[in-house]
């Protein structure tokens, strides 16, 4: 059975995609900085009889990351590796005249920093897969210039950078990163408590990331409406 390292998979889209991934068979590695949330995912997932290895920590951290990786060889090696981990580096967003610069190095080492630290641990068995794969869970807000998501889009946008190079530096392997677009999720309520709008639910999306495994389009930079609306 093919093996993914989920990051953030405890809610939100890594849960979600989780869930898909292991309906279709895959093994699965799950990380989430919080025991309890990531355990109750893990358990879940699992009744699809999928094998589940569910490690809580932080993906800053080079040990858990080392963890990661060795866990998926264990189930069998790592075709695909989904950076989905994200931080915004204030809560509730904030203007850059008023962004801590903790935050914003938090930032760029949860969504940037750690995503390549983890890409390196699992180089070897990612060249090895028959189908090995990147994806890079980015934003609008790295393409689009909107108000106090200014310290959030800088770091996905340089997160689009590294998978861009990536892509070049490793073309045996597909390497996408993908815009997903509003999502109701604890993320964004933590990003701007104020706004109820209703948004589509993150397992709307996850059949653009399906297609990409499924279609394996070149390395580059997906939104997933442009995916879904393209089948």
């Amino acid at each position: 059975m093919p093996v993914a390292i989920i990051t953030g998979a405890s809610r939100g889209l890594g849960r979600a995609l989780a869930g898909a991934l292991a309906a279709r068979g895959w093994d699965l590695v799950l990380d989430a900085r919080g025991g309890g949330p990531l355990k109750e995912a893990a358990e879940a997932v699992a009744a699809h009889g999928t094998r589940v290895e569910a490690l809580p920590g932080d993906v800053t951290d080079a040990g858990h990351r080392a963890a990661l990786v060795a866990a998926a060889r264990r189930l069998g090696g790592v075709d695909l590796l989904v950076g989905n981990a994200s931080a915004l580096g204030a809560e509730p967003l904030v203007r850059l005249a008023e962004l801590p610069l903790e935050g914003l190095r938090r930032a760029l080492e949860v969504n940037v920093v750690a995503v390549l630290g983890l890409v390196r641990e699992a180089l070897p068995p990612l060249r090895e897969s028959a189908v090995g794969a990147v994806i890079a869970v980015s934003s609008d807000a790295a393409a689009e210039a909107y108000e106090t998501w200014g310290g959030y889009g800088a770091s996905k946008a340089a997160l689009d950078r590294l998978a861009a190079v990536l892509g070049v530096e490793e073309p045996g392997l597909r390497v996408w990163a993908v815009d997903p677009g509003d999502m109701a999720t604890e993320l964004y309520a933590a990003a701007v408590p104020d706004d109820d709008a209703p948004r589509p639910a993150p397992g709307s999306v996850v059949p653009a990331f399906l297609r990409l495994l499924d279609e394996r389009p070149a390395s580059g930079r997906y939104t997933a409406a442009s995916l879904v609306e393209g089948r």
